[in-house]
Order: C-alpha cells, then sequence, then structure tokens
C-alpha cells in the first residue's frame, strides 16, 4: 500500500530530507494507480529507487499537473517482526 507523501515542482521538491530531483532516479519496471489527493482521481505513477547517501530509498511519483510532481512511499507494515 502506497500513501501520499507531498506534491512539488519539477526540480524543486524535497523528499527524503533532499531536493529529489538533485539525485539520479531508477525505475524499478513497476506501475501502480494512486489516487489524485486534491481531485481524488486515479494517477499512474512509477515506482522507483534513488540513492541518498549510502541509502536506497524507493517511492512512486509523476506528474498530476504539467510540472507539479506526486510523490508517494510504502506505508509500514506494523505487524512487520523486526530481528534485532
Amino acid at each position: 500500500m502506497w500513501k501520499f507523501k507531498k506534491a512539488g515542482f519539477d526540480g524543486d521538491c524535497k523528499l527524503f530530507g533532499v531536493n529529489i530531483f538533485d539525485y539520479e532516479w531508477e525505475s524499478t519496471g513497476q506501475q501502480i494507480e494512486v489516487l489524485d489527493p486534491l481531485y481524488k482521481e486515479p494517477k499512474p505513477m512509477t515506482v522507483y529507487t534513488a540513492n541518498i547517501g549510502n541509502k536506497q530509498v524507493t517511492f512512486a511519483a509523476g506528474e498530476f499537473s504539467n510540472g507539479v510532481y506526486g510523490f508517494y512511499v510504502k506505508r509500514r507494515n506494523i505487524f512487520a517482526k523486526h530481528s534485532d
């Protein structure tokens, strides 16, 4: 399950504490469909990974309108087991 994180302008959007447009996005080849948070219409998004510092992050992104991008991140599974 994916949740809306934020929307931002092409070239200037802070995600994961950085301007996500300053990093190279690599498509996973996966497409998802989400609801636009404003208009509640289905929107296709591509799932990407990016290396930020020494961490690989995964997110979905796509254009809501010309130059305005929406970003989604996976919801954490609160029931997932963690190994210490």
